[in-house]
Parts: C-alpha cells; sequence; structure tokens
C-alpha cells in the first residue's frame, strides 16, 4: 500500500516516513506545498496522511479539491485538538482524525483500519446489479441469467458509470469526460459507437431496453 505524507514539519514528516517504512508501507512524502491537491491526485495513493496547517492553504481545503476527483482516504493528523476541528475535517470529506503528538502503533492502528475498510468497499462496488443485470467491474463482464458477457475497457467504464448513477440521467458530456482517460480523446461519435455495441451484446445476452435514451439529455438505466 502506498501512502502519502502532507506535513510541513519536517521532522515529524521524517518520522511519520521512517515509521511508515518500517511497517512495509511505500511512503512518498510532499515537501513543496504550492498545489497540494494537484500533486495527490497526480500522485494517486492508497491514503494520504494530510496536516490541517499548511503553509499555502488549509489542509481542510485541500481535502475539499481532492474530494472533487478522488475518493482516496485521507486522515487528518494535526496537533489542533478543538472538537469542533475534527468535526470539520470529516464533515469536509476526511476518513479519520489524528492529533499531535501521536503514539506510533496508534497511528498505524488508524491507517491500517482505514485501509481495510477502504478494500472492502472497494470489494463491495466491484460487482454490481440492476434488473438482475450483474456487472462485474473486476472482471470486465456482465452476467444475465447464466449468460456472460465480455466487455471492451470503454463499454465497461460506460456502464460502470451508467450502474453507479441507476435511476438518474447521465449526459453525455459527464460520459465523454469520464472515458477520457489518458489523455486519448473521446468524441460524441465514439461514445454514440461504443452505446449501440453495448445494446447489441445486452440484446444477444437477452436483455432489452436496458439502457434508454432522453434525447438532448443523456442516457440512464
Amino acid at each position: 500500500m502506498h501512502i502519502l505524507i502532507v506535513e510541513d514539519e519536517p521532522a515529524i514528516r521524517q518520522e511519520m516516513k521512517v515509521l511508515l517504512e518500517n511497517a512495509l508501507y511505500q511512503v512518498t512524502v510532499l515537501e513543496e506545498f504550492e498545489d497540494v491537491a494537484a500533486e495527490v491526485l497526480d500522485i494517486s495513493p492508497d491514503l494520504v496522511l494530510l496536516d490541517v496547517n499548511l503553509p499555502k492553504e488549509p489542509g481542510f481545503a485541500v481535502c475539499t479539491k481532492i474530494r472533487l476527483a478522488s475518493e482516496v482516504p485521507i486522515i487528518f493528523v494535526t496537533s489542533r485538538t478543538d472538537s469542533m476541528d475534527e468535526l470539520t475535517g470529516l464533515m469536509k470529506g476526511g476518513d479519520d482524525y489524528i492529533t499531535k503528538p501521536f503514539q506510533a502503533p496508534i497511528l498505524l492502528a488508524h491507517i491500517a483500519a482505514v485501509l481495510k475498510r477502504t478494500v472492502r468497499e472497494e470489494k463491495e462496488l466491484s460487482k454490481i446489479v440492476h434488473r438482475d443485470v450483474e456487472l462485474d467491474v473486476a472482471r470486465g463482464c456482465l452476467f444475465f441469467q447464466g449468460k456472460d458477457v465480455e466487455l471492451t475497457k470503454n463499454e465497461l467504464k460506460i456502464l460502470h458509470y451508467l450502474f453507479l448513477n441507476k435511476g438518474n440521467i447521465v449526459p453525455r458530456g459527464d460520459l465523454i469526460e469520464y472515458l477520457w482517460d489518458n489523455q486519448v480523446f473521446i468524441d460524441d461519435n465514439t461514445l454514440s459507437v461504443n452505446i449501440t455495441r453495448i445494446r447489441a451484446k445486452l440484446t444477444q445476452a437477452g436483455v432489452h431496453d436496458f439502457i434508454g435514451t432522453k434525447r438532448g439529455l443523456g442516457y440512464f438505466i
């Protein structure tokens, strides 16, 4: 597991780094704090240890920005002990809150608990069911009444996004943005082609009228 440390005090940063590496975690530390949220999204760690009192921008504001694009687990580690600060951290999207000075076993226990919960939640989300159609994200397949259908990467991403928003209309623009992976541009026509292929595969599996179209708005299931 890869942990990112965002702490502006060099001594504490080094202490945490050694502690985590001794616990066999992969560790990255930030030493520049110009745009912490962008750095976190770029590094894409499994968990972030985030100080509240950062030199350029408060940790609470950083957390808010991260949550616009990522659900990466965030544990606030701070010397601020006020209960309202802890509440603010959790309301901003933090997963846990630890005050300094911390005891090493306590910090490790909190990290392990958050990571364990995150892994469990990811496993629960790897299979999603709607109208008896099961989408297995881990295997890249969908299942219906004993039949399984292989999906391409883009087909899987489209269906996953629709499943996560089942019951709601998903704008075409949102799907195109979601499909824009590794800077490879996906245009409107490519989306239409993928939707047509998905519908054909669903029909072959015996699933009819699964993806609806709301003209001028987008798609829904």
